[in-house]
Formats: structure tokens, sequence, C-alpha cells
């Protein structure tokens, strides 16, 4: 027990530490001057957003979109077969701001996932130099296009993605979101993306901007067109063929009200978070035992051990809840959200497991109403 102990207490501290000392690398877009963009030649920006059935949101993303202080610029809305108010909804706006462009998708080819293909839709129609693809439901403060430009360009970069901040209700969602983010920042390290020497890459589906010759180079989303976790493998994409890219944080400039509720949360990861996997059970299960030893482990074993390994054990809680309470509040969240550190980790194995199993079951995912099987979604390229 003892080994046990000393061995989770040296794989946890590692990644706390990892993941403290490298968010502190990670730039702001907060530090890029917002340069004005009139007067002089700037590039235009595309900027390319799928909507399907997002009646509920699109209005005042949308707005934040309309309202950004780039004056080179263009808005691309790519009605992906919504089957809600989304079509009427994106009319009426554009009777007020005519130069917004929609294109209707009726049909989904076979092959491609609906939101791979709206993108490469939205990417063929657009005229822009530089390509921005945002989700419909993300809110982007009016400097945001602005400053990323001119990071963009200042650092001779190919690709730009922003981390964004979850303005979502409620103390167990928020705590199962932050669990989930630095989960993600221990995985692919998105302060590492910059370095040209790194393997490491980053992509974000609220904020994703590329130039426009590195996206046809790549043969835009159709080189991973079948692939759930779109935004990520675009970073992944750009990194292998050793283009430019980095990450930042995007905390002040992009938002968004990311799920209702934590069932909401576990329902939307039904689509990915096997993919993450690449679809292979055994890797799926490997990562559940592995996040119930070093997180779920720690908090019974200190009820069952005795003398230096429950002191051990106790030492990973206390790290882990520190870890927590600070993350809390980098993110402008309340310190009271660390106590959920020690509910998140039962959701997040059984979100795997469940995920894992009704892929299965139903021969692969189902997302926005289309079924995609399993046995193509096996095809991707793996992200890790």
């Amino acid at each position: 027990m003892l080994l046990l102990a000393i061995t989770i207490f040296i794989i946890s501290s590692w990644a706390t530490f990892d993941m403290a000392l490298g968010s502190r690398k990670l730039g702001s877009l907060s530090d890029v001057e917002a340069l004005s963009s009139s007067g002089r030649q700037i590039p235009k920006v595309s900027i390319i957003v799928p909507a399907c059935n997002e009646a509920d949101t699109i209005a005042p993303a949308l707005a934040t979109l309309l309202e950004q202080e780039y004056s080179n610029l263009e808005i691309i809305v790519v009605n992906d077969r919504s089957s809600d108010d989304t079509g009427k909804i994106l009319h009426d706006i554009q009777q007020q701001h005519p130069q917004l462009i929609i294109l209707d998708i009726q049909h989904l080819p076979e092959g491609w996932l609906g939101k791979n293909h709206a993108l490469q839709q939205g990417a063929t129609a657009a005229s822009g130099d530089i390509f921005l693809f945002t989700d419909a439901d993300i809110h982007l403060e009016a400097s945001t296009v602005t400053r990323a430009v001119q990071h963009l360009t200042a650092n001779h970069l190919d690709h730009l993605s922003l981390i964004f901040k979850n303005k979502a209700k409620g103390w167990l969602l928020n705590g199962l979101i932050l669990d989930a983010g630095a989960g993600l920042f221990l995985l692919f390290k998105p302060w590492l993306a910059k370095a040209p020497s790194s393997k490491r890459f980053m992509g974000v589906g609220a904020f994703n901007m590329i130039r426009r010759p590195a996206y046809e180079q790549l043969a835009g989303h159709g080189s991973i067109k079948m692939h759930p976790i779109d935004d990520i493998m675009l970073g992944k994409i750009v990194k292998e063929a050793r283009l430019r890219q980095d990450c930042l944080n995007g905390y002040d400039f992009v938002t968004v009200n990311w799920y209702a509720s934590t069932t909401a949360m576990i329902d939307g990861l039904m689509k990915n978070i096997f993919a993450l996997y690449n679809f292979n059970t055994a890797l799926a299960l490997a990562g559940t035992l592995g996040i119930m030893l070093l997180t779920i482990l720690p908090q019974w074993a200190i009820f069952f051990s005795t003398g230096l390994s429950q002191l051990i054990f106790a030492l990973i809680i206390i790290i882990r809840l520190a870890f927590f309470c600070l993350a809390a509040r980098h993110a402008g969240l309340s310190s009271w959200l660390a106590p959920a550190a020690l509910l998140t980790p039962y959701i997040t194995a059984y979100t795997i497991i469940k995920a894992t199993f009704t892929t299965l079951k139903n021969n692969g995912i189902t997302w926005r109403g289309t079924h995609y099987s399993l046995e193509l979604l096996r095809t991707n390229r793996p992200l890790l």
C-alpha cells in the first residue's frame, strides 16, 4: 500500500506542477494591443459559423460577430440541415445586416460528419485571406478579431486558437468543466504549441483562426472529414505540416455558456469522448482505470490505510483540492468550487464508460440527428 501511495503521489504532484507551470507560460490575448484596422491595408477575415438547430443561441452570438471592430470582415453562417427556426432567424438577421452571408445545406454527403462538412462548405464560399472557425453559441468581445489578427501577423503564424471562458451556471457543472479543462491541458500542453521543436498542438472550436493558404495546403476539413474532435485535429494537422501555430488564453474575449447542466454535458460528451481514445475499447478502459487510481482511490484509501500511507493519500487529496481552488480563481470562479474535485472523477469515469459502451451498442454515434457508423469512425487518424 505504501508503494502505491508513493507512486500516485509522485504522478499527481508532477501532473499538478506541470499544469500549474505550463498555464503560466500560456500567452494571453489581453497582452496583444488592439490596433486600429482603419486607414491601413489589412487582410480580409472570413468568419465561418456552422449552425445546426441553434435557434436558442445563434442571434446573440451573431450580434457579437457583427459588432467586431475589424473593418475588413465577412461573416458566413452555414445553416446545416436545421429543423428548428435557425434558418428563419438567420434570414431575419440578414434583413437588418445584408452583409451577412447564409449558406443553406440540405444534404450531407456520404463520408462526412455534418459540422466538418459545413465548415468546409463555408471555407469554399469564403473570400478572405484568413478564416476564423467559431461556433454558433460563442460570444466575442469587440476587439477580439483585431487583436487575433495582430498576433497572427506579427508572429508570422499560420494558425491561432484561443482558450474560451465558460459562463455556465452550476456548482457541479463548473467543477466538471474545470476538471475536463485540466485534463485537456495535461494531455495537450497548449503552451508548447508555439514551439516549432515540440510535437504538441492545439485547436479550439470556439476560436480556430487559420490562414487561407495553410488551410488549402492541408485540404481543409476534407482531411479530417469524419473526426468528431475536428477542432483539435485541425491543430494537429497544422503542426504535422510544420506550419506555425500558437494558442492563447482568450478568457476576456471568447465566452460561452458551454452546457446547461451536468446531464447535458454528459450527453454532449457522448459523441467525442470515445473518439479521444480512437474508438479503442482497451484504451478507453485503461484511461478510466488511470483516472480511478489517481483521483478516486486516494479518497477511499485514507479510510483503509494507516501510518505513512494514510498521510500520503491525504496529501494527494489536499494537492488536488488546492489545485482546483487555484484553477477556479484563475477562471474567475469561486474557490468554493474546490470540493467538486472530489466528485468530478466519478462523473468522468462514468461518462467514458457510458460513451464507450453506448457507441459499441449503437455501432456508432448519433450527433445532431445523424448516425455515423463505428466502421467509418475507426478509419480516422488517431488524435493522440
